[in-house]
């Protein structure tokens, strides 16, 4: 690092568990975030204001005026914008030293398995559960870990799915089916910090993985109650009959 990149992240550097060491970690990442609405604008924001060298935001939508009340990556003269380009203007903007990649087409299997290559980690930031179905079997076959995360009305959650934990449960084991995981902020609304809350926590579940600090959360979903400031950690277990980690190699 240089005398700038040593003054930018000096906040961080300072912290024992982080060092130099650990910012050059975060400086060498490479993350692959899919969806830049109000889970994905803080979770990138500040994953490039930490210092991740290499950022792929993945969205096919844009900007539109009901966004503005949640996903702080855009504002009013992005509207009309796609959401990755405009999520890569505003890091621009942060941090310039980061290099970002916005890809701005709908995902899909054949898109997803090319946008995994030469990545450590994938933060799930997406609001449907097929999407976030293909999203956790294509990274396990790959052994790439993903950082979940949803947020509806006041409630939401954050996990971590680590094929490379033994005994990590995947995301079909949570869910393995839509159940109420199928819910949108569009038909039943969300309060507005809880997005950025959970998009944070998703935020600091990667920098702690890819800096290998503390205790992750593979193995465990957090909730989050805002309505009632209550936060609960969950074991999970994987799914003995899971059609994707059950099977996986």
């Amino acid at each position: 690092m240089d005398d700038n990149s040593l003054l930018r992240y000096s906040r961080q550097v300072m912290l024992p568990e982080v060092d130099i060491a650990g910012q050059e970690k975060l400086l060498s990442s490479r993350v692959l975030i899919v969806g830049l609405g109000g889970l994905g604008s803080p979770a990138a924001l500040y994953l490039a204001a930490a210092g991740v060298g290499y950022l792929k935001l993945c969205d096919h939508d844009q900007v539109d005026l009901s966004n503005l009340q949640r996903q702080i990556a855009h504002d009013t003269s992005s509207i009309g914008l796609n959401k990755a380009l405009s999520a890569a203007n505003r890091i621009s903007m942060i941090n310039p030293t980061v290099e970002v990649e916005a890809i701005t087409q709908r995902l899909d299997a054949t898109s997803l398995n090319t946008l995994l290559s030469n990545v450590d980690l994938v933060v799930d930031c997406t609001d449907n559960y097929d999407t976030r179905s293909l999203i956790n079997e294509y990274c396990w076959r790959q052994h790439i870990p993903v950082v979940s995360g949803a947020a509806i009305r006041f409630e939401g959650h954050v996990a971590l799915f680590d094929p490379n934990t033994e005994g990590s449960p995947c995301y079909r084991c949570l869910y393995s089916q839509a159940d109420d995981d199928a819910l949108n902020c569009a038909e039943n609304g969300v309060i507005s910090p809880l997005v950025g809350i959970v998009g944070a926590c998703q935020a600091m579940e990667a920098i702690k993985y890819l800096t290998n600090i503390g205790t992750s959360l593979a193995g465990y979903v957090l909730y989050i109650d805002a309505k009632y400031a209550d936060w609960r950690k969950l074991k999970l277990t994987p799914r003995a009959n899971c059609p994707v980690c059950s099977v996986s190699t």
